[in-house]
């Protein structure tokens, strides 16, 4: 007898899937596709609380490949790293790309779709972007090279655009992203774009934020059935619509946000700063202390060992509720000998962004195919050993910082 095989997404064997479109499909997809592909050095991520709260993996560039540390960063498009430096953070044992060390590396010439500045024939394809965090930005010139991927049985050498940071500045000097940033947004110079337009994984992926700071990301992944989820207003940026805010008192308030794994802290504009507020203050009966950057902190006493968290919730455009596992920072105040711990929300004038620690306990699915955010409460636990340099157990979700150590935002 005769056995045929068939590739497992191949139209043959999808004709045994459910409907193309329906939740099933989807979750079907998911199960087959979800981890399998990932950076060559693992899918772990990692808070690190020295370097912005944000959080960074490991990726790998060039032949022979080269690594680094970069943030992960939704607000943004363009993957750079930093590279043949004029002004790079100091003080920092980390790789440095040059084009002229990788054999793969080759320059974007001017008529390359990727080239938005001006730039003469025969030159190079010139980048700047500015974040922000203020006065902090990120400048050179675009490259193309080998960015390693695995699935679950073999290692993919993806070429990308992305940028060689010959000159940084701000925040990207000192406090976050010093060894580069991994703009994930929906530009199609990003990475999730061009592993898409290549037919390399689906236009989909995920990233998990552990409590303990450690989380995953995964390229492929379309998510679950039982996830909640709003739809994205424009296809330009992940920007979703909040219609109410739930926990002590509900209230209805409207406002749009942008998800953004590259913000430390959430920024909300009012009225949506002071109905979060109020809901977080009406169930906290600790004495409040007013001498901290955030507004609505508060003493731990002396004979508490935890903090009763809130609870608080957005209600998403559809009906979603997203759940705001970790709404708290715990500050040290060195000169009373005390903790304190506030609301880990920055007042802004016009700019609502839901910040990484809001997505604190969530596997948060960016699903660019459907165009909606999708998120389940989720265990982040890796089993694989870490392969990055610190060990997040040694940095708990809220830990101490001193009130003038850090500026919010990447």
């Amino acid at each position: 007898f005769g056995l045929d095989l068939h590739h497992r997404f191949s139209d043959t064997v999808r004709r045994w899937w459910p409907q193309k479109g329906t939740a099933d499909y989807y979750a079907a997809l998911a199960g087959h596709d979800r981890g399998r592909l990932t950076f060559s050095d693992g899918n772990q991520t990692i808070r690190i609380n020295s370097l912005g709260f944000l959080h960074y993996t490991l990726v790998s560039l060039g032949t022979p490949n080269v690594t680094f540390l970069v943030a992960l960063d939704t607000g943004s498009d363009l993957f750079w790293v930093p590279c043949d430096c004029t002004s790079c953070a100091p003080d920092f044992d980390f790789n440095i790309y040059s084009p002229n060390m990788s054999s793969t590396s080759q320059t974007v010439p001017c008529n390359n779709s990727f080239c938005q500045g001006k730039c003469s024939v025969g030159s190079q394809c010139p980048y700047n972007v500015e974040y922000v965090s203020e006065d902090t930005s990120s400048s050179g010139f675009l490259v193309e090279d080998l960015l390693y991927l695995t699935t679950e049985d073999k290692v993919v050498k993806a070429p990308i655009v992305f940028g060689c940071g010959r000159v940084q500045t701000g925040s990207f000097l000192d406090s976050a992203a010093p060894n580069g940033l991994f703009g994930l947004g929906m530009d199609k110079v990003s990475v999730p774009s061009t592993l898409t337009s290549s037919g390399i994984t689906s236009n989909s992926f995920s990233m998990c934020f552990g409590r303990d700071g450690i989380g995953r990301i995964s390229f492929g992944d379309n998510g679950s059935s039982d996830q909640e989820e709003t739809p994205f207003n424009v296809k330009s940026t992940y920007n979703i619509s909040v219609t109410g805010i739930g926990g002590g008192n509900s209230r209805n308030v409207g406002f749009t946000a942008l998800v953004d794994s590259g913000t430390s802290f959430t920024y909300l504009a009012d009225p949506a700063y002071t109905s979060l507020s109020k809901s977080f203050n009406a169930q906290v009966n600790d004495k409040p202390d007013s001498s901290i950057p955030f507004e609505n902190c508060y003493h731990i006493s002396s004979n508490e060992t935890r903090v009763q968290l809130p609870d608080l919730s957005f209600t998403t455009k559809g009906g979603g509720k997203f759940p705001i596992n970790d709404p708290i920072v715990i500050i040290t105040d060195e000169q009373q000998h005390q903790y304190i711990y506030c609301l880990a929300v920055i007042k802004s004038t016009k700019l609502n962004i839901i910040g990484q620690n809001f997505l604190t306990g969530l596997r948060v699915v960016f699903d660019r195919e459907r165009m909606i955010l999708g998120w389940k409460k989720f265990n982040c636990d890796v089993e694989d050993s870490n392969p990055l340099p610190v060990d997040p157990r040694n940095n708990p979700p809220s830990t101490a910082f001193g009130p003038k150590s850090y500026t919010p935002e990447a």
